[in-house]
């Protein structure tokens, strides 16, 4: 296998007025691009070199390969990010609504939540939507951290890092954060995610 640039789910301006073409040409063409490029060149001629991307990232975590660990983890967190919007309305599965309805009582008290995280994130990082154990939680994790390491199922993230809104607002993630839970959460991967019960594979 030989980890690839996941193509985008949608046109370079898909996502567009919120998250503008410009700043998917950068975020995936050029960022996500040079994480997955990193990987190739690591991995090239070694026991990993046709591994997947998971098995890479957690190669990576147990020997303490600190720069392969962040480029195969930001891979991965980048591709899931990809399939966490879409401009399509969507919404949570009945079965995905129950679970939001019982860990945090409504849905736009998980929206809340879910701001909170992402908006106070100190520096860089991700905010996720997971499934742990059968109980939903929001969380946080910093720089290229992944959430499914952790033992959780992944459903849904926001990349919090400033490359994924400067162009588009500058400064201003709670913009950037509203822009996203207000329009462009993909709830259909969310409840494929939260069906399947395990981690989301990034595409050979």
């Amino acid at each position: 296998m030989t980890v690839t640039l996941v193509p985008l789910p949608y046109a370079q301006d898909g996502l567009a007025p919120y998250i503008s073409a410009e700043t998917l040409k950068i975020h995936h063409g050029a960022h996500h691009k040079t994480y997955v490029d990193k990987v190739v060149a690591a991995v090239a001629g070694t026991d990993l070199e046709n591994a997947s991307v998971e098995e890479i990232v957690k190669a990576a975590k147990e020997q303490g390969k600190k720069p392969l660990f962040n480029s195969s983890a930001q891979t991965w967190n980048h591709g899931f990010y990809w399939f966490s919007l879409s401009l399509e309305k969507s919404a949570p599965s009945a079965e995905l609504a129950a679970a939001i309805d019982a860990a945090f009582g409504s849905y736009d008290a998980l929206l809340d939540k879910l701001k909170a995280e992402a908006v106070d994130h100190f520096a860089s990082g991700w905010a996720w939507l997971v499934d742990d154990g059968g109980t939903l939680k929001v969380i946080s994790t910093h720089d290229a951290d992944t959430a499914w390491l952790s033992g959780v199922n992944p459903l849904l993230t926001i990349d919090v890092w400033e490359h994924a809104y400067y162009i588009d607002v500058k400064n201003k993630r709670p913009e950037y954060v509203s822009n996203v839970l207000g329009n462009l959460l993909n709830w259909d991967f969310a409840s494929e995610n939260f069906k399947r019960g395990t981690p989301w594979v990034y595409p050979a």
